[in-house]
C-alpha cells in the first residue's frame, strides 16, 4: 500500500495523510458496491499494511 500512497502524493499532489484517506475511501466504496470483493479488498490492503511495518 505504501507504493500507492507514494504515487498519490507524487501524481495527485496529495499529502500522505490525504492519500491514506483516499485509499481508505476507495476501499470502502469498492466493498460497498461490490460486496463479493470485500474479502479480497481487505486482504490486499492488509498485505500492504504488513509490508510497511
Amino acid at each position: 500500500m505504501n507504493e500507492l500512497i507514494q504515487r498519490l502524493t507524487a501524481e495527485a499532489g496529495l499529502t500522505p495523510e490525504q492519500a491514506q484517506k483516499a485509499v481508505a475511501t476507495i476501499a470502502g466504496f469498492v466493498k460497498e458496491k461490490f460486496p463479493m470483493l470485500g474479502g479480497a479488498v481487505d486482504q490486499i490492503f492488509s498485505a500492504g499494511a504488513k509490508e510497511e511495518e
